[in-house]
């Protein structure tokens, strides 16, 4: 086995040593859970005929005590298309799990919404807590203690790791993630683009914008580009909670219900009951969260992990901080090249060789723990092999010995950038960070006076009106997690795009979101501490002159901010249920520990 990278063991182990406390506490737990909820017995016959009373022919075996049952917390609606394929997979999973003497029961729901759709809009301010009553309606689905596992089914932004944060509160059983794939590349990225930029320019309608879209998303599946969603499958197939290969193949084939068999029968094994017991909170360790980032930098992943993966760590009492991103950063190599960071899509990345050669790659190089604890056997080398169907029969085959696209896809040998291009910046203005591998190197430093918005709507109301033409920093504040819930402010790409391709220089720094299909723009994002909490943005004015470095890390103003009253934060909002969560509002986290109220209320 090729030896560890020296920087990847030194900030497992500093991760570990931060997190011995908190590791200790988590575990014991486990065994706490197994003791007391191994099984079913503990029941009362009452509390038993409730949990299988409609349950039919299943019955007399969940009944019995002596099959395996295993509980389905699912995201599905049929609104959003990456989850309308889990419509059937319950009834599907039911009969995989007979085939092997086993029960399947639907344990319960969580909410699935769609950044895409909210998008620049109020509902978008319940994006980021939606994924803390995920993890609550995960718990509420397993408090039954009906089951021997976990079958998790979801796939976009918060409910991946919304789902991992409930799951792993019930760590003690094992889990595995169940993915839907991504729906059939539509028009071209670089012609949805331009689209988008001609409409924000007033040059094309919404008709045609539209039309755009709509032959960009056009399926069932998940959206293509490389975006927080299909960074979420990334890095379950990192983490090792995934069959194999599973993320990124189409709906509604016969590979993808072949793996779904797969999942369901493995998860029976992996119990306590099973042959191969292998509980989620021992799966998900220091190594494998050191995995999930390896994995998000090299495939020039969604920065919105840079909060998700430090919650969903908190949650296995594993403490990680943006330092550990940045020093990992340094030494893996951007190897993937996937839209927006690229012209092709997931589908085209998985053809070129997929998530079977980026896991080779790093385990190659020793940029990835090997011998780490997954659902599958052989820990992570099994997944540096991808899903094939032979003779109707699921197998596993090495991943390809040389990209089937050296555009989209390169060795470590010969990478795109010799850094992950996540990088952390900090200074007088706050702790950000910047994603570097989808903008130029030219600009990946920018000094220039700033506007100060509020809302991204001032922003888009400036530059309607032509004040925005000239080199700028572009100020959005009070937007984290406490302000207004983080939304995210891709609405701003398109605008702030057009000044750049005018020759300007341009920024944006912001205590706000921008995820993995962010564009080309230099941003300092998740700025913390954050405005509403005293951070330094609330104290910025128009004018001042502000400095954005990836190349030294810095962000920077020569204004003297001592003297200054901050400035008077939004009301609270009211209308599209906004006012629901303020409770959750009231109670985050930073950015850097996850902004999370439910993790931050319980202590975790």
């Amino acid at each position: 086995m090729t030896n560890l990278h020296p920087v990847v063991a030194r900030v497992t182990e500093r991760i570990a040593r931060r997190s011995k406390d908190s590791r200790a506490r988590y575990l014991d737990m486990l065994d706490r859970e197994t003791d007391r909820h191994s099984d079913r017995s503990f029941l009362s016959c009452s509390n038993l005929a409730h949990g299988f009373a409609a349950s039919g022919e299943d019955k007399p075996a969940i009944a019995s005590g002596r099959a395996i049952n295993l509980g389905i917390v699912t995201a599905y609606n049929d609104m959003l298309s990456a989850h309308q394929p889990y419509g059937r997979y319950p009834e599907q999973m039911k009969l995989f799990a007979r085939e092997i003497g086993a029960t399947a029961q639907v344990a319960g729901g969580v909410p699935a919404m769609c950044d895409g759709v909210t998008q620049g809009f109020d509902g978008m301010e319940l994006s980021l807590f939606s994924r803390d009553v995920i993890a609550l309606s995960t718990g509420v689905a397993l408090s039954h203690a009906m089951f021997d596992g976990m079958a998790l089914l979801g796939i976009c932004d918060k409910i991946v790791p919304g789902l991992v944060i409930g799951a792993l509160r019930f760590g003690h059983l094992p889990a595995v993630f169940v993915p839907a794939g991504p729906m059939p590349s539509g028009i071209s990225n670089k012609e949805k683009q331009k689209v988008r930029q001609l409409y924000a320019e007033g040059k094309v309608g919404r008709e045609e914008l539209l039309a755009s879209e709509s032959a960009s998303y056009h399926s069932a599946g998940t959206c293509t580009f490389y975006g927080t969603a299909n960074s979420n499958q990334m890095m379950m197939e990192m983490m090792g909670l995934h069959v194999p290969g599973a993320s990124f193949i189409p709906p509604n084939t016969p590979l993808r219900q072949a793996l779904t068999r797969a999942a369901t029968h493995r998860l029976a094994q992996i119990t306590r009951k099973g042959s191969d017991h292998r509980p989620m909170g021992k799966v998900v360790d220091e190594k494998a969260i050191v995995n999930a980032i390896a994995g998000l930098l090299a495939t020039g992943g969604s920065t919105n992990h840079a909060i998700h993966l430090p919650a969903m760590a908190r949650a296995a009492g594993i403490i990680v901080d943006w330092e550990d991103f940045d020093a990992l950063s340094a030494v893996v190599p951007l190897i993937t090249r996937v839209y927006p960071n690229g012209a092709g899509d997931v589908n085209h990345f998985h053809a070129a060789g997929g998530m079977a050669w980026v896991v080779r790659e790093l385990l190659d190089a020793g940029l990835a723990h090997g011998d780490v604890l997954t659902i599958a056997e052989g820990g992570m080398a099994a997944y540096a092999q991808e899903p094939v169907l032979e003779n109707d029969t699921l197998t596993w085959k090495p991943a390809p010995a040389h990209s089937g696209d050296d555009a989209m896809l390169r060795p470590v040998t010969n990478p795109f950038l010799p850094d992950g291009g996540m990088r952390l910046v900090q200074g007088n203005v706050g702790r950000g960070t910047f994603k570097t591998s989808a903008v130029d190197e030219q600009r990946w430093t920018i000094e220039a006076p700033c506007r100060v918005f509020d809302t991204q709507e001032g922003v888009i109301q400036a530059f309607a009106a032509g004040e925005l033409d000239g080199d700028v920093v572009v100020v959005v504040r009070f937007q984290g997690p406490r302000a207004n819930g983080m939304p995210e402010l891709h609405k701003l790409t398109p605008p702030l795009g057009v000044l750049q391709d005018r020759g300007h220089k341009v920024a944006l720094v912001t205590d706000g979101r921008m995820s993995g299909a962010s564009g080309k723009v230099p941003a300092a994002i998740h700025v913390t501490p954050e405005a509403l909490a005293g951070g330094p943005l609330a104290y910025l004015r128009d004018g001042d002159v502000v400095r954005l470095s990836a190349v030294d890390g810095s962000l920077s103003t020569t204004a003297d901010l001592a003297g200054r009253d901050p400035a008077p934060p939004p009301p609270p909002a009211f209308g599209m249920g906004r006012e629901l969560f303020a409770m959750f509002r009231n109670s985050a986290s930073s950015a850097e520990t996850g902004g999370s109220a439910v993790l931050e209320v319980a202590g975790l």
